[in-house]
């Protein structure tokens, strides 16, 4: 008999699935995972896609060649924006104030890793390169407690869309993502003795900022 739930794929004592509530968002979310993030116990993708019907997921490094990505992402009829800081990114807030093309479907594409990893999927990836890009100007600093990230603003994945769903169809439907993700992290925390998060906290401060 596995240890780990065939739902959440998370270790069944560590399960999440009593926490998710399904949530009909109009926005497609297309979710790009780090390898290094598959494992990990407190990733929070998997919220994402355990709770939003129309999410996806994909593991990899350089997308360039990824047939299925790219077939959608020539889709027509969708308009698709990366998720990502960059220099000529747009504010989400800006976003949500304009009109979509008639009969074309919103899609927001997240890169699940840390600063570091997701800066080397995006320079690896040229099909994402392409993309309009979309800022989240509506974040402060994430509650993710077990690791940290040396952006002011940085968050955790599931954080990042909840912010970016909030601000194109209005933040009570999605409060759930921020339930289930706040529930995970304190499960996480009372299972460590103590110490052990501290620790932890600057471990991870460390792999960020390197």
């Amino acid at each position: 008999m596995s240890r780990y739930c065939e739902q959440c794929g998370k270790a069944k004592k560590a399960c999440i699935c009593s926490w998710i509530q399904c949530i009909d968002a109009k926005t497609e979310l297309w979710i790009l995972q780090h390898p290094s993030e598959v494992k990990r116990a407190i990733g929070t993708a998997r919220i994402l896609t355990l709770s939003l019907p129309n999410a996806r997921l994909w593991v990899g490094e350089d997308f360039t060649d990824h047939d299925e990505l790219n077939a959608l992402l020539r889709d027509p009829l969708r308009e698709i924006y990366l998720v990502y800081p960059g220099e000529n990114s747009k504010p989400i807030s800006r976003l949500a104030c304009q009109p979509r093309n008639e009969g074309a479907k919103r899609t927001l594409i997240l890169l699940d890793g840390t600063w570091k990893k997701a800066y080397k999927m995006w320079q690896l990836s040229t099909n994402l390169q392409a993309l309009p890009t979309v800022n989240l100007d509506n974040a402060d600093r994430g509650n993710y407690r077990i690791r940290k990230s040396p952006k002011d603003q940085g968050v955790s994945t599931v954080e990042a869309g909840y912010l970016a769903l909030a601000a194109l169809e209005g933040e009570e439907k999605f409060f759930p993502l921020l339930d289930a993700f706040n529930q995970m992290i304190e499960f996480q925390i009372q299972q460590m003795p103590e110490g052990v998060f501290e620790r932890n906290y600057k471990r991870e401060t460390q792999e960020f900022n390197s």
